[in-house]
């Protein structure tokens, strides 16, 4: 038999015109009378990053359980067993007419169908796998799906030989001529997910909350401590860890924007430049709006196509994309691969982040599927076939991860039908897919 849910998946802390989500809690789900409790739902994110990897630093020695972590994946060893390198998987539908391999391979990256090059309006490809499972899974949440990324880039136009600009700065489509806007500001971001505002509060309360500087966490201060005296232990333990984590990256989001308490009000502030401190802001968010089960799905671009980020807190003066067109010069090897390096460290980070979430029998990462890729493989050669791919989590079980499986000519689209299998959503054909991708649980 089953019980009711102490409170509502909906149930938001109120206070001085703040609403706050709150994360999920053993006491919003229905637990069963002398039986196992309800599995933790799973959830997905994808951390895309420009420009392909150099990949003689990427593929790892040996395949299975006895695979060595290279240079370039060297940050993966805190959670080398809960990560999948999957070598050998092609996305031949990303390749151009004629030039435009970024845009193309962008745009194809999570749909793998071929984009029609135009630099209008009349733009086309395919749905996203993310948006395909949003459509399933998305009706659970208060978000279907969640799109962060760090470059906005612009919204008409070339953006690569003859590829509109949408092709080059999205990977996640609603459908064919629908891409959907990535949120690249933290701020705006974190105030979507947590900080939502009251639509009855007067002009004159926010006015005061703001001119107090005070955090959301002390908006809802009341309402919370009402709160505790109804959960259990565990509950109360993971709302901290909740809070904590909240207010830590409130902390650095105000930090990044020089928006600290203050006594009087202040304009709305404008949003860090620093890559460093904007990807673990938006790594963050993506940890926090899972726990709260905000939404269980979520894309990242680390950048648009052809980025031309100069990474000078790496000692580089170069931009990414001249870089991946080495042309074989030692110098252009060793840029890329210090840029691939730091790459690895930021999904390193959110997996880590992840990990250290305890949830249900496991930890947030247990329950997860993380992928990380690039459009292409090695820049020079715009490769589209052997792409560098990891797969981390179990997704409750469903994924066996600390190991390196080969494959030879076997279409990324697989890999897709099997991860929406695995989400539950019953698909048997995907892009240019031909059926499940084996391999996967071991």
């Amino acid at each position: 038999m089953s019980r009711q849910p102490l409170l509502s998946r909906r149930t938001l802390l109120r206070g001085m015109g703040a609403l706050m989500a709150l994360p999920l809690l053993e006491g919003m789900r229905p637990g069963v009378a002398r039986g196992a409790p309800v599995p933790a739902p799973r959830r997905f994110a994808v951390f895309y990053t420009p420009c392909g990897i150099h990949m003689p630093k990427w593929t790892p020695g040996g395949v299975g359980a006895n695979w060595s972590l290279t240079p370039t994946l060297a940050s993966l060893a805190p959670v080398k067993n809960d990560v999948l390198v999957l070598s050998g998987l092609d996305n031949l539908p990303g390749r151009p007419d004629g030039d435009g391999h970024h845009a193309a391979a962008t745009s194809a990256f999570l749909s793998c169908v071929k984009a029609l090059k135009t630099e209008g309006s009349n733009i086309r490809t395919g749905i996203s796998m993310d948006q395909v499972l949003a459509k399933a899974v998305g009706k659970a949440t208060r978000f279907p799906s969640l799109e962060l990324g760090i470059d906005q880039g612009k919204g008409i136009g070339n953006c690569d030989s003859g590829y509109a600009c949408p092709y080059a700065n999205n990977i996640a489509w609603a459908g064919p001529s629908t891409p959907v806007p990535k949120e690249t500001s933290p701020r705006a971001a974190f105030e979507r997910l947590f900080a939502d505002f009251d639509p009855n509060i007067t002009q004159a309360e926010l006015a005061k909350r703001r001119a107090y500087g005070l955090s959301i966490i002390d908006a809802v201060r009341d309402d919370a401590k009402a709160l505790e005296g109804r959960l259990g232990t565990t509950d109360r333990r993971k709302l901290d860890e909740y809070f904590t984590g909240v207010r830590e990256l409130e902390m650095r989001v105000n930090a990044m924007e020089g928006a600290g308490p203050t006594c009087g009000a202040v304009a709305t502030p404008v949003d860090t430049l620093d890559v460093r401190e904007k990807t673990k802001a938006m790594m963050d968010l993506i940890v926090l709006a899972f726990q709260c089960d905000l939404t269980r799905t979520c894309t990242f671009m680390l950048g648009n196509a052809r980025s031309q980020r100069v990474y000078s807190f790496l000692g580089l003066s170069g931009e990414h994309h001249a870089y991946s067109h080495h042309q074989k010069a030692q110098a252009n090897y060793d840029a890329l691969a210090k840029i691939d390096k730091w790459e690895v460290e930021q999904y390193a980070y959110l997996l880590q982040r992840m990990k250290g979430v305890l949830e249900g029998e496991g930890t947030l990462l247990d329950h997860s599927a993380v992928y990380f890729s690039s459009e292409v493989a090695d820049g020079n050669m715009h490769e589209h076939t052997n792409l560098p791919i990891l797969l981390a989590g179990r997704a409750g079980g469903a994924l066996s991860p600390g190991r390196h499986v080969q494959y030879e000519d076997v279409p990324l689209a697989n890999l897709y039908i099997s991860l929406l299998n695995i989400f539950g959503v019953p698909v048997t054909t995907f892009g240019d897919g031909t059926g499940p991708l084996t391999g996967l649980a071991g």
